[in-house]
């Protein structure tokens, strides 16, 4: 296949920031100026392209991240606008991992906010170049200078501006362009694709130079040749800034800086501009590495043998499934026959589609370098690796984070009972965040997720999409428990009642591991005192014991266990009885282990006007909650601290009554602690008059 684009002119990024500071927005003008829309959708009026879904156009969010792909000067663009609610952290990742380099957007006026800051980690964790755009100057309260400060000191980035604006919030009429040393003035009434080219103001020159200064000394920190040219003339030339900020971005050493105002149609055709000249192409990424064989790598080439990556499936009332691939080398041709090294199966490629949002184009193949959709891929999950049967190659999957809230759900007719799980099974395809799983002890469905709004989302796709209309139980909060003293002891399964009996003698201690470390097994049986074969069954045991705890029927975490004895029967020993040995052992050495809950804390931020920073200090405290900090930020204060998510149901309506809708506030899972005593106490006895702890022998 011939390659419509060359590599050097691709660009796969993506577009981070928090909830509100204009994602959707600045992603409708990329569209509108490179000619992909012919006219500019706002989110307020639930116009917005990018935001397709209905739950995103009543609510003016963004909940699932949306792909596209445009032209800009020769430069093929694909573009994904992800979600800033902390809910939806799940599809910011997986773009990130796909992505060669990303806007990382953030409000004038807000600055670094937290979910800034946890987009900005994990496109570290993917070693993500980035360019950053200051949004919203026309907003009063508007501080570009204040915000280059907070990614430095907040984000650890060495932020470099590129431009520096003309005026603030209504004030705001251009942009001061540090690389040319002219001033652009925005033609309003043009929708932005007209400007003045100016000299620069006499009372912004000063600034102006001080600011060329730093851009060009931040430059020539890079490369040696530069500096002493630097010191030998004072200065560098346009194209050697581009280039070395080109080299310095994509090498994550400089965070170049651009400003503007999307919803006014200022600054974003500058920032397209800064997208090709600095962002990375494919091929200048390092080579993708394979997990199981690190001197396995593949270059982004067409001619490399061919291996992708699923980062995301979607349900198409017309399509089915559609599973959208980052294809990091060779050629995939539709109807081909690929390979699922994850999954070890054969898949045929179906339709191949290029996506603008909810709708397809059609291809007939994908290349190095493209973000495709592809229908007919059944067996591939998000994650997957597809690649040459002949040629295997297991690339880098996802990590996502366990849900931390749980509600029961039915349908309303028993008619519909077939309808639902096919439809949970369909929504839990999609979203690794969300969880699916029935209760024995009560027949209930319960399904889990990463907050509130999410599973609101789950509950209205459910009746839109699916046609299934489901009652809801209370929010629940997802427990662990785990012991905190160590313990041993043994248990003996000997049951004899004619004919073949069990027997599954073991004697293990347990002993609490350091928060997040997990579940460790250690065999330390000796001269064969259970045979090598049962040693698996006990482990099987003790894992099934783990999934629901004696305590409180919660997952148990963080717990090393050691098999030190045990003994066995000739005959009437099996992995059935040494798996019940193992499952009923470790529920007595976790109950004499004191064994406590855990709960998840969130960090919170609370944004508020003065007048009522005593009454949402009070809020914080009612909740078992402790203020780790008050700042202030654009006559605004901001109040910062930790709180259990079991005292945050229905916060949000608590603070607009308090605050007349002034406040707003966002929360992020911050980690699992112990649960007080009496707490704790309540919502054992709770779970037990409900059924939910499974316990006594078997």
């Amino acid at each position: 296949m011939a390659r419509k684009v060359p590599l050097k002119n691709v660009r796969n990024i993506g577009i981070m920031a928090h909830i509100d500071a204009g994602k959707t927005t600045v992603s409708e003008r990329i569209l509108y100026y490179t000619g992909r829309s012919h006219k500019l959708g706002e989110v307020h009026d639930g116009a917005a392209t990018m935001d397709w879904m209905e739950q995103e156009q009543e609510r003016g969010i963004t909940i699932t991240s949306a792909a596209t792909t445009c032209m800009w000067k020769d430069h093929m663009i694909s573009l994904i606008d992800t979600p800033g609610h902390v809910d939806f952290t799940m599809e910011v990742e997986r773009a990130l991992r796909v992505l060669d380099g990303a806007i990382a957007l953030y409000c004038a006026v807000g600055g670094v906010q937290p979910q800034s800051e946890t987009v900005w980690h994990q496109s570290e964790r993917y070693e993500v170049p980035k360019i950053a755009f200051v949004n919203k100057m026309d907003r009063i309260g508007a501080d570009y200078f204040g915000v280059v400060e907070g990614i430095q000191n907040m984000l650890g980035a060495n932020a470099v501006p590129v431009v520096i604006p003309i005026g603030a919030s209504e004030d705001f009429v251009g942009v001061i362009d540090l690389i040319r040393m002219k001033a652009l003035y925005f033609n309003e009434d043009a929708k932005g694709m007209e400007w003045d080219e100016k000299d620069i103001p006499a009372d912004l020159l000063e600034s102006a130079k001080e600011w060329r200064n730093n851009l060009v000394e931040k430059c020539a920190e890079q490369d040696e040749a530069m500096m002493e040219k630097f010191f030998e003339e004072g200065d560098l030339s346009e194209d050697e800034i581009w280039t070395i900020l080109r080299k310095a971005t994509c090498a994550r050493e400089v965070v170049p800086v651009f400003c503007g105002s999307a919803f006014k149609n200022k600054g974003v055709q500058q920032l397209l501009d800064g997208v090709i000249k600095i962002l990375p192409a494919p091929n200048e990424i390092p080579p993708i590495i394979c997990t199981k064989n690190p001197d396995n790598q593949r270059k982004v080439d067409d001619n490399e043998v061919f291996s992708a990556l699923s980062f995301k499936i979607m349900s198409d009332k017309h399509m089915g499934k559609l599973t959208y691939l980052r294809v990091y080398s060779g050629t995939l041709e539709a109807g081909s026959t690929i390979w699922n090294s994850t999954q070890q199966k054969k898949q045929r490629i179906g339709r191949l589609l290029r996506m603008h949002s909810n709708r397809q184009e059609a291809i007939d193949a994908a290349v190095a370098g493209d973000i495709v959709a592809v229908a007919g891929l059944d067996a591939t999950k998000t994650g997957d690796t597809l690649c040459t049967q002949d040629n295997e190659i297991h690339l880098e999957a996802m990590e996502f984070p366990a849900p931390v809230i749980s509600i029961s759900i039915k349908p309303e007719t028993m008619s519909d009972n077939e309808k639902l799980g096919e439809a949970l099974h369909r929504l839990a395809d999609e979203d690794p965040t969300f969880t699916v799983s029935f209760d024995q002890e009560t027949s209930e469905t319960i399904i889990s997720g990463m907050g509130e709004l999410h599973l609101e989302i789950i509950v209205d796709r459910l009746k839109r999409e699916f046609g299934v209309v489901a009652e809801v139980g209370r929010p629940e909060v997802a427990y662990r428990e785990t012991a905190t003293a160590p313990s041993e002891g043994s248990y003996k399964h000997a049951k004899q009642s004619g004919g073949r009996g069990q027997y599954g003698h073991v004697v293990m201690s347990l002993e609490p591991q350091d928060p997040g470390k997990g579940f460790e097994f250690v065999n330390e049986i000796v001269g064969g005192r259970i045979p090598q074969e049962y040693i698996p069954s006990v482990e099987k045991g003790v894992i099934q014991a783990m999934e629901s705890g004696p305590y409180a029927g919660y997952p148990v975490v963080d717990m090393k266990v050691r098999l030190t004895d045990g003994s066995y029967h000739d005959v009437d020993s099996s992995d059935f009885a040494f798996q019940i040995a193992g499952r009923q052992g470790f529920k007595q050495l976790m109950m004499k282990g004191q064994p406590e809950l855990l709960e998840p804390v969130m960090s919170i931020e609370i944004t508020t006007p003065d007048e009522y920073m005593g009454g949402v200090n009070g809020t914080i405290c009612q909740r078992r909650g402790r203020i780790e900090s008050m700042d202030e930020r654009g006559g605004m204060k901001i109040v910062k601290g930790y709180v259990p998510l079991s005292e945050m149901f229905g916060y949000s309506n608590t603070l607009r009554s308090l605050t007349q809708g002034r406040a707003s506030f966002s929360m992020t899972f911050e980690h699992y602690e112990a649960v007080p005593f009496s707490i704790a106490e309540d919502v054992v006895k709770k779970r037990r008059e409900q059924g939910k702890v499974r316990g006594g022998e078997e």
